[in-house]
């Protein structure tokens, strides 16, 4: 399943636009408060598929019924351009656990790459619901390798995925590898260059939340 969030208008369509434009994105904490937001939007759409219970809550008139979560998700993002749509999802999950991975592309001097996961922090995963951020998803590969890593945990019984920014070719990507997983995404962009970048996409979103880094 993949909900595009800007398949119609709404304010995340408005902050997508922000996010992909290059004077808006100057601003490094407008960028990153951006891509919190969209993982708040997120995180509340989830919210509503997730099982639930009936609870009573003592008022000081009374009792209430109330719906609550029936279990809390693990938060898992992939280190460090996830970290502000993480921080939406964990605004409004704020009880969840958290995981954190580090995958990165290993660029190759004849400009191809490889996926390396390097570092794994995570709770018991096993039959758990797993919200998995990463703000672009463009050839997939990193997603579907964090996965992988997740499932050397524990396996979860549903894992849901956020991102700002995804491509179509990335997309049919990841439902070919883990066609159980379900994709909500701020907007979908059709192209994708040789190197692996998405086409208008917004560049590279570590690099305009945090600062640009050095390529080892």
């Amino acid at each position: 399943m993949v909900i595009n969030l800007s398949a119609q208008h709404s304010l995340v369509s408005n902050w997508v636009s922000e996010l992909r434009d290059i004077e808006v994105q100057q601003d490094r904490m407008r960028f990153r408060r951006n891509l919190e937001r969209i993982g708040e939007v997120i995180a509340y759409e989830i919210s509503r598929e997730l099982p639930y219970k009936t609870v009573e809550t003592q008022t000081p008139l009374g009792i209430s019924n109330s719906l609550v979560l029936e279990e809390q998700p693990v938060l898992a993002t992939i280190l460090r351009a996830g970290l502000p749509l993480h921080q939406g999802l964990l605004n409004y999950f704020d009880k969840a656990d958290n995981a954190f991975v580090s995958a990165y592309r290993k660029h190759h001097k004849d400009g191809s790459f490889t996926i390396n996961v390097e570092y794994l922090s995570s709770p018991e995963l096993e039959d758990r619901i797993v919200i998995i951020s990463d703000p672009m998803l463009a050839t997939g590969a990193s997603l579907v390798k964090t996965v992988q890593y997740l499932r050397e945990v524990g396996r979860p019984k549903l894992i849901y995925v956020a991102a700002a920014i995804a491509c179509t070719e990335g997309i049919e990507y990841i439902l070919r590898e883990e066609p159980s997983l379900k994709l909500w995404c701020g907007d979908i962009d059709d192209e994708i260059t040789a190197k692996g970048y998405i086409v208008p996409g917004l560049g590279d979103a570590g690099d305009l939340a945090f600062g640009g880094k050095a390529q080892y």
